[in-house]
């Protein structure tokens, strides 16, 4: 049934059948789970250190196809399942819609896409997100090694980078029509005759939230890819991995290279990627691509570098030379959206500190920080002004200056 039901989402050009087979999936992957943390009550535990177990159901079907060539082969004929060099077709070719499309060339077949890409993350989620938990629990790398998530990224079938380049590429290119319209599901102004022409009424209404929910579920994707990186590292310095794992360059790496060699991309993603942890990572190691290292460190130092720090970064801003030295490899509106971007990631993690008690981040977050960070946003700034007085304050930037100085006045 569930074979069935994706072929029609997969093939259908019946908007009404697409979204009836969509919710259909998604309400059945509810309530029949592949994959979950068995429910253990506390007194059934046999002692303290034991965690609820994973429950896979094997017999389950499953949207991907996974196996030799002949096996995929032979499901391709006989299914409407995809392999993983499907799934990245179908980022690919989203990628290339979201930026080369024009108005007239909507159709249909984008919007199934997109809902069939929301559908397949999600399907990805409900593996991921249980196996890594209890992987945190009990160090259980062959959980994570054979999610539908390790397995698509670590195939030699298709181009990881590509797929995680695409998904920079589509939040890049929805960011503007999901900032603009967070709360509604309007049409921007401009577009919505053409596309009533275009496409009939049903599908004019739903483009925004459909394009809203694919821009949601893309981030998704990613944060999930980052959050592997993060247990793979774990079971990798445990001495969990194998040869047979492969070497995988991190998501975070190749964002901040995407970012790099295209820095118009640079607003937009930030502007919309929100979850703050990652967002400083990110930022972070944009920052260390051009902040000058010290000449001589120790081969096998374990004690962490200054600079990998947000505020260690602002310390780098507050030396004249040193800002001079980073404004000769990217420029002054680069360096005020980083920082602005970086200092809202910041304040961002300060509140969740606050408000749960515990942080990830290796940020120092407390009130006697804040004083000092908010201080040390404003002398970077003033310091890219002395750099060039005639360099013009962007809009964001002023944000993050009133930001800062309204704390300091608080605290003072």
């Amino acid at each position: 049934m569930c074979e069935a039901i994706f072929e029609i989402l997969k093939d259908d050009n019946s908007l009404e059948l697409i979204m009836a087979s969509y919710r259909l999936l998604t309400e059945l992957d509810k309530h029949f789970p592949r994959v979950y943390a068995s429910k253990v009550e506390k007194s059934q535990l046999p002692s303290p250190s034991s965690v609820p177990e994973l429950v896979v159901v094997e017999e389950a079907w499953s949207p991907f196809i996974s196996g030799s060539d002949s096996e995929r082969e032979d499901a391709n004929k006989n299914s409407g399942s995809l392999d993983f060099a499907g799934f990245e077709i179908l980022i690919q070719d989203l990628a290339k819609a979201a930026v080369g499309r024009k108005m007239e060339e909507f159709e249909t077949k984008y919007l199934r896409n997109m809902v069939l890409l929301q559908y397949l993350i999600s399907v990805l989620e409900g593996d991921f997100v249980p196996r890594n938990s209890v992987f945190k629990e009990n160090m259980d790398w062959n959980l994570l090694r054979v999610s539908l998530l390790n397995m698509i990224l670590g195939s030699r079938r298709i181009s990881y980078k590509d797929i995680i380049r695409g998904c920079v590429s589509i939040i890049c290119e929805m960011s503007h029509l999901h900032a603009e319209h967070s709360d509604d599901m309007t049409l921007p102004k401009s577009s919505s005759a053409e596309l009533f022409k275009l496409l009939d009424t049903a599908g004019a209404i739903s483009f925004p939230e459909v394009r809203k929910c694919s821009f949601r579920a893309f981030q998704k994707f990613l944060l999930m890819a980052m959050e592997l990186d993060t247990s793979r590292k774990k079971a990798d310095i445990q001495g969990l991995t194998t040869r047979a794992d492969g070497v995988r360059t991190p998501v975070v790496e190749i964002i901040q290279d995407e970012l790099t060699y295209n820095r118009d991309a640079i607003s937009p993603f930030f502007q919309v990627f929100n979850e703050p942890q990652w967002k400083m990572e990110i930022l972070l190691q944009y920052f260390q691509k051009y902040i000058a290292k010290p000449s001589v460190r120790t081969r096998r130092s374990s004690e962490p570098i200054e600079d990998a720090t947000f505020d260690g970064v602002l310390k780098c801003f507050s030396n004249i030379n040193s800002v001079k030295s980073i404004i000769k490899k990217i420029s002054i509106e680069v360096a005020q959206l980083l920082l602005a971007h970086a200092f809202q990631a910041y304040l961002s993690l300060s509140f969740q500190h606050s408000a749960d008690g515990s942080c990830k981040s290796k940020e120092d977050v407390r009130d006697s920080s804040m004083a000092e960070v908010c201080k040390n946003i404003i002398s970077a700034f003033m310091n890219l002004r002395r750099i060039d007085e005639r360099v013009e304050i962007l809009p964001f930037g002023k944000e993050a200056l009133f930001t800062a100085a309204t704390i300091l006045s608080t605290k003072s």
